[in-house]
């Protein structure tokens, strides 16, 4: 069946005229809005999906990246004051490679990078700046890297070296950092950057760099000892680690008693921070009955004989003996011996190194409702508390249990304020529900009654184009024809003489054009024989 566009405008053209002024209104709005709506769906089905290229980019990365997707006429958008780069989704990755390749972003310092600048004419000072600013720049990409800083100023000061100067001056360096307002930095994290800086500047000692935030609060500077309020802070973070572990483990248990949120559980501790180096030597005695072994021996000895004969006589002038004629001859002997024993001991030598962290003192308190702890047993709570929290009496832990009424207005208030919450939550979901569902209605109930004028329409009127209408007439016209004498119907068939040739064609033509026009138009043809009928009846 072949599509005939002319006698279907012709018949959409015979519907619009049958509309009424406010149908015709209805029906043109519909139709703008439905290619409105076509060709806002087209665009946004057209327009790329864009992504961050990337983003907290500095004056010159923006810049110099900008003018490489201009050069590749990439699309691009800017936001966040053109911190951050927009580029289709699809092309992120590939760019990202492409922007890495010409070394972009940098960060907004340029580093070492500055050195490659440097020429043969270069001066000795100017080849010092850029040294030192590419230190500088090289710091900050540093620093920078640390969780929590999201911006760095870093400036150095490096001392002219003077051959024929005894006192020369130690490099020093400050240090600007922009952090995170919901993520500070903290104690070890301030003493990392001093301790980079200072391991990265020859010659500088980290008691000579001076950090600061963007607020203007001092975080390291001279003359303060960082180390220790460092160690302090860790000391802080692990007592109270301590401390909550020790709460959770008790609550734990006192809460299956009394249930959440009838039982207050506080502990605090005294931890011993102090490392401690022991060493001791002890030497056991050996046991009763038995001898120890030796561990070294040696004797000597010595024995002497002979028959002296002693010596007699009067002094002289010079202390001198005279001899004497009367002497005799007496016998002696000499013997001498010794012996020296080393046994050898049980010695034993400890050493004793002590981890800091040790519990010195371990207090636990424990407040229960009494409007719900009526039936627990104190003496049997502190047993289990004391167990749950590592109690020692002999350090001179405590426990400390007492039941008191909780005041639950602030809870019940909670509750009421939740309940209330979740219900306007609920109702607001009830009246988007119902605004969607009246508004479903409305837009059916127009389409129904607009389809139910339109059908009734066209009930009460035959829809018959143009060219339909004067094939019917001219049908009526040959039906007449046949009906009345010769004569008489062509003089009212065609009282101006028209038509003659048509008068002349054989009746099987007549019958097949009528039949045809029966089968495209059975509803119009029936109701335009009844028009007839009556039109017969009448005269």
């Amino acid at each position: 069946m072949n599509f005939d566009l002319k006698r279907t405008l012709d018949r959409l053209r015979a519907v619009l005229a049958e509309f009424t002024a406010g149908q015709k209104t209805i029906t043109a709005l519909a139709l703008v809005g439905l290619i409105f709506g076509a060709y806002l769906f087209s665009t946004w089905a057209s327009k790329p999906s864009y992504t961050p290229l990337f983003s907290n980019l500095a004056a010159s990365d923006a810049s110099a990246i900008t003018d490489k997707l201009n050069s590749q006429k990439e699309p691009y958008q800017l936001a966040d004051g053109g911190a951050t780069i927009l580029v289709p989704q699809k092309d992120v990755y590939q760019l990202r490679l492409n922007m890495a390749k010409a070394n972009l972003p940098t960060g907004g310092v340029s580093g070492f990078s500055l050195l490659d600048k440097g020429g043969v004419t270069t001066s000795q000072f100017q080849q010092n700046v850029e040294y030192q600013q590419a230190i500088e720049g090289e710091l900050v990409k540093t620093i920078e890297a640390i969780d929590g800083v999201q911006a760095a100023v870093v400036n150095v000061v490096m001392p002219n070296n003077d051959v024929f100067s005894a006192d020369t001056s130690k490099p020093t360096a400050s240090v600007l950092v922009t952090t995170d307002p919901s993520k500070p930095l903290n104690p070890g994290q301030v003493q990392a950057i001093v301790h980079l800086v200072s391991s990265s500047v020859e010659g500088m000692n980290p008691n000579d760099v001076t950090v600061a935030d963007s607020q203007g609060d001092v975080l390291s500077a001279p003359g303060t000892d960082g180390e220790l309020s460092n160690a302090q802070t860790m000391q802080d973070q692990q007592t109270s680690a301590y401390e909550n572990r020790v709460s959770s483990a008790v609550e734990d248990v006192v809460q299956k008693l009394v249930g959440p949120g009838h039982a207050i559980v506080k502990a605090s501790a005294a931890l011993n921070f102090d490392a401690t180096d022991t060493t001791s030597e002890t030497y056991p005695q050996p046991t009763a009955g038995a001898s120890p072994l030796p561990q070294s021996q040696s004797k000597s000895s010595e024995v002497y004989a002979g028959s002296p004969s002693a010596a007699a006589g009067i002094l002289g002038p010079d202390n001198l003996v005279a001899p004497s004629a009367t002497a005799s001859p007496s016998p002696g002997t000499y013997a001498s011996s010794s012996s020296t024993t080393d046994f050898a001991l049980n010695r034993v030598v400890q050493e004793v190194k002590t981890a800091p962290g040790a519990v010195q003192h371990l207090d636990v308190a424990v407040l229960l409702d009494s409007n719900v702890a009526k039936n627990v047993n104190v003496a049997q709570l502190k047993a289990l508390v004391s167990n749950a929290a590592g109690v020692q009496a002999s350090r001179g832990d405590s426990v400390q249990v007492s039941t008191m009424p909780f005041d639950q207005s602030e809870a019940k208030s909670a509750q009421k304020q939740l309940a209330a919450a979740a219900k306007a939550k609920d109702t607001s979901k009830l009246m988007n529900y119902g605004k969607e569902g009246v508004l479903a209605f409305i837009l059916l109930a127009s389409v129904a009654l607009f389809m139910r004028r339109a059908k009734k329409a066209q009930e009460r009127t035959p829809v018959l184009s143009t060219s339909e209408r004067l094939e019917l007439e001219e049908a009526r016209r040959l039906l007449a024809i046949a009906a009345a004498p010769e004569d008489q119907d062509r003089a009212e068939a065609f009282p101006h003489g028209r038509g003659h040739d048509r008068l002349e064609l054989p009746k099987p033509i007549v019958d097949e054009e009528i039949g045809e026009l029966v089968e495209r138009q059975p509803e119009e043809v029936a109701q335009l024989l009844r028009g007839w009928l009556a039109d017969r009846r009448g005269s």
